[in-house]
């Protein structure tokens, strides 16, 4: 996701609102001439171009191109604007076009340029809507979207800071003509801090893919691969905290509760890589040792099947101390079937269903997550199955890839007709 503009890089980005009237009509009927030329040579359904700063691994990333793959197999053509990465391939596996454009660049003149480059884009090749994903290309989408009279849609994915510059800066992300939110605690953010009105803004929570995070397809060569390098006894309960190594993802307060609970029969395994942040990751290992549990918390790397690492989990735990505009974690370890404890704020209240396939605890407080630990511990086979089931029912009724899409491509219809 992107960063906030640098304090020495803080231009007055100028709304192209104003610009769009007197030139829309000449604008839209140019685009109509160059939409005809492109469709008389390509497919006949509509042209979506959505835009985010680069395709590496994360979430907003995996969602355009989970996007892309609906729109190409419902008939649409899928294009994406960005500066490249990991997940071009993945792209291009799924039918859709990748453009290569700097968009990751915040520099006023580079944003400008891009809007520039982008607007040829458009008229060049019959673009019908534009998607704008994170900040910095949205500025520059909605200069082209606004100069050539083509439907303009974002996507709100947390709820951002907002000092004076920064509400300015994230104020574009509330200029579509339909803004998505990835949660409902997302979408209120959006409605009283950047003031979207209600016929602009609508909820979509992520998807994930319940054929890939499915407890019956996880073969076991697959766990034991994925254990091996964590070195676990088999007689010893697994508590699971997924999340790159950083302050706000809450490990300092899960070695908290478990040196509450003082349990030294269990494991703890913290999962994601440090990504350089070293000095973080030798803190948490000193805070281990120090509590007395140096040989209950284990902090290993980044894992590429969770879905195995998952089954190998008793408990899986998400205790990011501040909100999470949605919160993954929750939702994949619900659909493996695992028990999950999550903090009570963000996108998690909308995710976990409390009692039933996990708890809610509030953030920051060790002792209430050392309870939600030792209840989740102490379950009963009989308990541990209903919560599963609990889990694996929410996850296909509100939170799967095909559900996102179908939701998204509504939206993008409700423009286009």
């Amino acid at each position: 996701m992107d960063n906030s503009l640098q304090s020495n890089e803080q231009p007055t980005i100028q709304d192209p609102h104003a610009k769009a009237g007197a030139k829309a009509g000449a604008k839209a009927g140019a685009k109509a001439g160059a939409k005809a030329g492109a469709k008389a040579v390509g497919a006949d359904g509509p042209l979506v171009l959505q835009v985010l700063p680069a395709l590496e691994m994360g979430g907003v990333e995996r969602g355009t191109v989970q996007t892309a793959a609906a729109l190409t197999g419902a008939g649409w053509r899928a294009m994406v604007a960005s500066s490249g990465g990991l997940m071009t391939h993945e792209l291009k596996r799924a039918g859709a076009e990748h453009v290569e454009l700097p968009l990751a660049a915040k520099r006023p003149f580079r944003m400008l340029r891009n809007g520039d480059a982008l607007a040829e884009l458009i008229n060049n090749r019959g673009v019908d809507l534009i998607h704008a994903r994170s900040r910095a290309p949205a500025w520059s989408a909605l200069s082209a979207a606004r100069r050539t009279a083509t439907p303009f849609v974002t996507t709100f994915h947390n709820a951002y800071g907002h000092n004076r510059w920064k509400h300015h800066y994230n104020a574009v992300m509330a200029k579509g003509d339909k803004v998505i939110a990835i949660s409902d605690f997302v979408a209120e953010h959006a409605r009283e801090v950047y003031g979207v009105p209600d016929d602009r803004l609508v909820t979509i929570h992520r998807g994930i893919d319940p054929d890939l995070f499915d407890p019956a397809k996880v073969s076991a060569e697959r766990i034991i691969q994925a254990a091996r390098p964590w070195r676990l006894d088999d007689d010893r309960p697994v508590i699971m905290l997924p999340g790159r190594l950083t302050r706000w993802k809450g490990q300092a307060v899960l070695i908290d509760a478990l040196a509450i609970l003082g349990r030294q029969d269990i494991c703890c395994v913290l999962v994601g890589g440090d990504q350089g942040r070293t000095a973080y990751r030798t803190e948490l290992e000193e805070q281990a040792r120090s509590k007395g549990m140096g040989e209950v918390v284990r902090v290993v790397d980044h894992c590429s099947d969770m879905a195995a690492a998952y089954m190998l989990a008793d408990v899986v735990v998400s205790a990011s101390t501040h909100p999470e505009g949605f919160g993954r974690v929750a939702v994949e370890a619900q659909a493996m079937g695992r028990p999950v404890i999550a903090t009570d704020h963000g996108g998690a209240r909308e995710t976990v269903w409390p009692n039933e396939s996990g708890w809610l605890v509030p953030p920051g407080d060790a002792e209430a997550l050392a309870a939600a630990l030792e209840r989740a511990l102490s379950l009963s086979q009989t308990e541990r199955e209903t919560i599963a089931a609990n889990g694996r029912d929410n996850v296909l009724q509100n939170f799967t890839v095909s559900l996102m899409c179908d939701r998204i491509l509504a939206v993008y219809k409700s423009l286009l007709d």
